[in-house]
């Protein structure tokens, strides 16, 4: 079964700063397999970024939702073991409309594959999450660990984010998401690719560029508040502080400074395979 793309715009209207903005599908001839989608997120079941991706998506395939009960913001790849992951389904309008599972996005995906999708999914997408997750922030993210999870079952998989705005417009971020998401599986032939797509909050008041570019390796969020709690004794906040220096040009989080989507190919193979030969001749002993 074949799914033609519309051969009309269609889209949503965004009401920016600067006035309304049409922002339209993708646009073209070519024809898209119809693919069967596993949405989950990081910010929880009933946030309004996993909402809008879902209508999105439909225009692609058929969407399966299982995400956390709870939010799970920078839980990273957590998975759980010790206790039992309760599920709860969640209907609208008198339909199955997802999965509430309390546990981590790592868990939705991989309880969501092995058992509950009614098939293997040929697509994950995680997101649209509230707030950026660029540069190193990438190994705190629930929301790209959950695409990793789907990328370890060997299926292609896709974490969306959006900068952080109090009055931030899914709606036209999701069509942003649809456009670059639709573009991946018109070109990539590699199954199980992991795909990271950052939106800057100024790409939903007017189209933006999409580039694609390495993430950035500047370090954020070292600094603490310290306060006393009524008992005298310390605690301390985080503070999303910026990096003390700035990454080099052309990765993910300077281009986002310039208002660009980026879109940064990732893998979860860690190893540092320049040095195997090096270290080989160590002659490490136990």
């Amino acid at each position: 079964m074949t799914r033609r793309k519309e051969s009309r715009s269609i889209g949503i209207v965004s009401q920016g700063p600067k006035g309304s903005h049409f922002f339209p599908s993708i646009v073209c001839s070519e024809v898209l397999p119809a693919v069967k989608i596993l949405l989950t997120n990081d910010d929880g079941v009933y946030a309004p970024g996993l909402a809008a991706l879902a209508d999105q998506l439909r225009h692609l395939g058929e969407v399966f939702i299982a995400a956390p009960a709870t939010e799970q913001s920078g839980v990273g790849h957590a998975i759980t073991y010790l206790t039992p992951l309760v599920c709860k389904e969640i209907i609208r309008d008198d339909r199955h409309w997802a999965w509430a599972v309390e546990g981590s996005p790592a868990d939705c995906v991989k309880l969501a594959i092995s058992q509950l999708c009614p098939v293997r999914p040929d697509l994950v997408v995680s997101g649209i999450n509230h707030g950026l997750n660029a540069g190193i922030n990438v190994l705190y993210s629930g929301t790209v660990a959950a695409a990793i999870e789907g990328a370890f079952f060997g299926v292609r998989s896709v974490a969306v984010s959006l900068e952080y705005d109090p009055h931030a417009d899914f709606q036209a971020a999701a069509v942003v998401a649809r456009n670059v998401i639709g573009g991946i599986l018109l070109n990539d032939t590699h199954p199980g690719s992991l795909f990271n797509i950052n939106i800057p909050s100024s790409a939903t008041n007017a189209p933006a560029e999409v580039v694609v570019v390495p993430m950035g390796l500047a370090q954020y969020g070292n600094s603490y508040e310290k306060r006393l709690d009524p008992g005298g004794r310390n605690y301390y906040w985080a503070l999303w502080s910026p990096p003390d220096e700035l990454p080099a040009d052309g990765t993910d989080v300077t281009e986002l400074r310039l208002g660009k989507v980026t879109v940064t190919p990732l893998h979860f193979d860690l190893t540092k395979v320049q040095r195997l030969l090096e270290m080989r001749s160590w002659g490490l002993k136990s």
